[in-house]
Formats: structure tokens, C-alpha cells, sequence
């Protein structure tokens, strides 16, 4: 987390920039590090062979956010790397001023990258007088000049349909199955923690070529505690992958893991696209009965340190030919073989 009164700032590249290999008529790609993402940023612009933009993020001490652009970006095609994670406001606002910036240094484009979009939680009004947080943030994003998003496993799909401007959406599946994959697990199934990943459980278990089974789980109030009611399909003496596309406090995996193990389940491993882990979350996985749990990189500022059974899959390449796609106008589609089945 940033504390008050701070800074980030990316330094000038002693070289200066260097031109893409690919000269498209909508100008150099440049690569923003937002302050959210800055490792993250880095590996992408490393898989591309491009210097980050130099730039500076300040938060002063009342929590006023300043941003300044310290290179020309006339002309460029810039992808400004800000995930919406904790400080969340501050990393939305921050998002926001980038693009901002970007826009008044007449920046031909302005691509949003978003490894993790925690408003997307907020996708409709499931209660009386609530906000459609979601669709705010979208207007937000799109009335700041954004001409494009990027982003990965938004927690429903259907988001982007709240923008007005392109969405890539991009999934975590393909990059964390290629890893389970090479640790060879035998008699391993699929398990979703809930109905409403169900689908992607199914998506999951037709890349590894594995059955799946689904938990039913409900929460009556905002305590993030959940209750594990049943769990569908037979998990006798078989390994069980559980998948979700987040987890904050690791509850609903850890109390299905438990589900799971009374069940007759043997090894319980667990993944999730983004480790948002809110204090305490990272111990309490630590403690529990998931043998090993697979993150991505999307998130880089944990509260606490991860825990010896937690291990981080990056998804900076994947993001980083997303971006080439784009840059250079082709399909991005062939990042997503079951598209063409």
C-alpha cells in the first residue's frame, strides 16, 4: 500500500525511447506504469523490448493525487498499466488522471490496462437503492478519454457491455492450466466454489481434460463469511482443483476445501486469477487444507506476505501479446483457441 505523502516515480531511460519493431500509423507503443502495477508494467514492456514511459504518481499528505507524464507521448499509441486494487480509490482516481494526462499530451490513443478491476463486483442492483458501481466506473473511464480497456477475469463478463468504447477481456485459464498441467496431478477434478463460476469450472475442466463438480455456497450479508451447503458430483478419492476469479478473505475456498475433505476428497488445490487477500487472508489460507494455491501477478501490493503454499503465475506475457495485437491491429482471438471450435 502507498503511504501519505508519497511517490512513485519511473526514471527517464538514459538510451531515450526506442521505436517498436512494428511502425503503425497509429504511432510508437509506449507502455505507462501506473504506480497500482509497476512490476507488473516492467515485465510487460520487458516481453515487448520497449522502455516504460518516464512518469510520477505523488499522493500528498491530505490524499490529493498528482501525475505527470516526463516524456513526449505526441503522436504514440500508450497502454497505461493501473489496476483498480488497494488503496482502490486512489488507484481508480490515479487511473483516471493518467488517462487525463495522456489525452492533453495529445497521445494518438489511450489504452486502459486493467489487471484487476475491483469494481466489477459492483455489476448490478441486486438490492433496493444501491449503485450499479460498475457501470460508474465505466463512464468514468470512458469520459476521461480512455479509447480502449484491457483487463482479465472480470467477475462478469457481461461489464463489458457498460462501456461504450472496445473491451479486451482476457483470461487467466490458459496460462494457469499450462502450469498444472506440467505438475502432472492424477485423478483430478474441477471444482467451482459456486453456481455463479460454474461456467468457467466447465471451461477449466475441458482444458485439462478433467470432470468437474460444483459447490453450493450462500452468504446472507456484506461480512464476506459464507456458508458451504452442499457440494454436487463425486469427489471419492480424487484430487480437486478449485477455481474462482478471486478471492479477498479465502473463506469460500477454505470452508470448500473443508467440504471437499469430508467428502472423501484426497489433495485439494486451489487458483484464482486475482489474489486480492485482505489482511489475515494470507495466514488463514496458510493454515488451511488447500496443499498449494496458484495466484497471478495482477496484484503486487498483498498486506501480508504470502504464505509457503501460495505461488504467483504471471500473466505479463499474456497481457504483452494482447497489446502487440492490438498495437499492430490483429486478431487477438488466437490467444483463445476454444474460440474457434
Amino acid at each position: 500500500m502507498r503511504p501519505m505523502n508519497a511517490s512513485s516515480e519511473t526514471p527517464p531511460s538514459r538510451s531515450g525511447p526506442r521505436a517498436a519493431p512494428f511502425q503503425a500509423p497509429q504511432g510508437d507503443l509506449a507502455i505507462l506504469p501506473g504506480s497500482g502495477n509497476p512490476v507488473f508494467a516492467q515485465a510487460i514492456a520487458g516481453c515487448l523490448d520497449v522502455p516504460l514511459v518516464p512518469c510520477r504518481a505523488h499522493v500528498f499528505s491530505e490524499g490529493n493525487v498528482f501525475v505527470r507524464i516526463k516524456e513526449n507521448v505526441r503522436g504514440r499509441d500508450v497502454y497505461v498499466v493501473q489496476g483498480v486494487h488497494y488503496p482502490v480509490n486512489d488507484n481508480f482516481m490515479e487511473l483516471l488522471f493518467w488517462i487525463d494526462a495522456l489525452k492533453r499530451a495529445s497521445a494518438q490513443y489511450v489504452t486502459a490496462v486493467i489487471p484487476f478491476f475491483s469494481y466489477a463486483k459492483g455489476d448490478k442492483k441486486d438490492e433496493p437503492r444501491v449503485s450499479i458501481r460498475a457501470r460508474v466506473c465505466a463512464d468514468a473511464i470512458e469520459a476521461a478519454g480512455a479509447d480502449r480497456v484491457l483487463t482479465m477475469d472480470l467477475h462478469s463478463p457481461q461489464i463489458q457491455g457498460f462501456f461504450g468504447i472496445p473491451v479486451d477481456h482476457l483470461y487467466a485459464r490458459h496460462v494457469i492450466c499450462d502450469h498444472l498441467r506440467s505438475l502432472k496431478i492424477p485423478d483430478l477434478v474441477v471444482c467451482s466454489p459456486d453456481t455463479g463460476f460454474a461456467k468457467e469450472a466447465v471451461d477449466y475442466a475441458n482444458l485439462l481434460g478433467t470432470p468437474v463438480v460444483f459447490g453450493n455456497k450462500q452468504r446472507t450479508d456484506h461480512s464476506e463469511q459464507v456458508e458451504v451447503l452442499e457440494v454436487i458430483g463425486d469427489v471419492v478419492d480424487k484430487n480437486v482443483f478449485l477455481v474462482d476469479d478471486f478471492t479477498i478473505t479465502g473463506r469460500s475456498l477454505i470452508s470448500m476445501a473443508e467440504a471437499l475433505k469430508q467428502r472423501g476428497a484426497k489433495d485439494i488445490y486451489a487458483a484464482v486469477s486475482h489474489g486480492v487477500f485482505s489482511k489475515g487472508a494470507g495466514a488463514r489460507i496458510g493454515e488451511s487444507l488447500i496443499r498449494q494455491m496458484f495466484i497471478t501477478d495482477t496484484i503486487e501490493t498483498p498486506f501480508d506476505p504470502l504464505p509457503d503454499n501460495v505461488q504467483v503465475v504471471s500473466v505479463a506475457p499474456l497481457f504483452a501479446t494482447a497489446i502487440r495485437s492490438i498495437h499492430e491491429r490483429t486478431s487477438i482471438s488466437q490467444l483463445f483457441p476454444e474460440a474457434h471450435d
